[in-house]
């Protein structure tokens, strides 16, 4: 059964962070970047609902923006560790020999370092940045991917629907696709879903050690890093991008566990 509560807690909370981010696209109460040295370090008040920064810029403008940041390079690497993972991990399930075997060893290989670890050698190679810590973060995540991929691809080939779809003159191809493919959804939906929050928390890591989208563009690690020095005197600069990453965290984690129950009721009893 279903934990109703899990999956409306984290609709809701997954939910208020992409409107937040949506929003923060198109429109916030200041603007992000404009600086503003006579109101620096300013507390919350009913102007700067949340305060400002060092340089006087508004805090919840550039949590927004920062938002649309953040939750859009997530997105996008858990989208191309998704794309990537599953069609090599297809490949792997369905070709035999030297090429299956290739494919397993360098799976293999990535998944016996640590994501982070493996994202930040990986982003000395490609680059800082937004574009660096995307790929870098989708090749780390992508052999979770493959994995998945393959066992539900070797689990379903020889299936006697498969071997049907087989014998009345169907391509490989196709009946890959159409029938083996759609067994696969449901464990990637549920490990996308975790991956969007590893995602989250992993750029916002990078960007705290500097690695991320460079200052004066917000992103919630680069705030929480530049709030650092600021803690005792301005707790907020710290304490709302922290806020942040927790709630992302916690809805993707509730959302994830309520789909899990949904696509494989054989885990909502454990």
């Amino acid at each position: 059964m279903i934990n109703k509560a899990n999956l409306f807690a984290g609709a809701a909370l997954t939910g208020g962070l992409l409107a937040a981010a949506i929003l923060g696209a198109f429109w916030t109460p200041y603007n992000p970047l404009q600086l503003d040295m006579l109101n620096r370090l300013g507390v919350p008040s009913s102007a700067n609902w949340l305060g400002t920064d060092e340089f006087g810029r508004d805090v919840l403008s550039r949590l927004m923006a920062g938002a649309t940041a953040s939750l859009s390079i997530a997105a996008i690497t858990v989208a191309l560790a998704i794309v990537s993972g599953t069609f090599l991990g297809m490949l792997a399930g369905v070709t035999r020999g030297w090429a299956a075997r290739g494919i397993s060893a360098v799976s293999d290989a990535l998944l016996a370092f640590p994501g982070i670890l493996l994202a930040l050698t990986l982003i000395v190679i490609v680059g800082a940045g937004r574009n660096g810590i995307v790929i870098a973060l989708a090749i780390a995540y992508m052999p979770g991917v493959m994995r998945i991929v393959r066992s539900s691809v070797l689990s379903a080939r020889e299936r006697e629907y498969v071997e049907a779809s087989r014998v009345i003159g169907n391509s490989e191809l196709y009946t890959m696709l159409v029938h083996v493919l759609p067994n696969c959804l449901a464990p990637i939906t549920v490990l996308g879903t975790s991956m969007f929050g590893w995602a989250i928390l992993s750029e916002s890591a990078l960007s705290f050690l500097g690695l991320g989208v460079p200052p004066p563009a917000p992103t919630w690690g680069n705030m929480l890093a530049s709030g650092q020095p600021f803690f005792e005197q301005a707790l907020w600069l710290s304490l709302a991008p922290g806020i942040c990453i927790s709630v992302a965290l916690l809805g993707t984690n509730l959302l994830g566990d309520a789909l899990r129950d949904r696509l494989d009721p054989r885990m909502a009893a454990i």
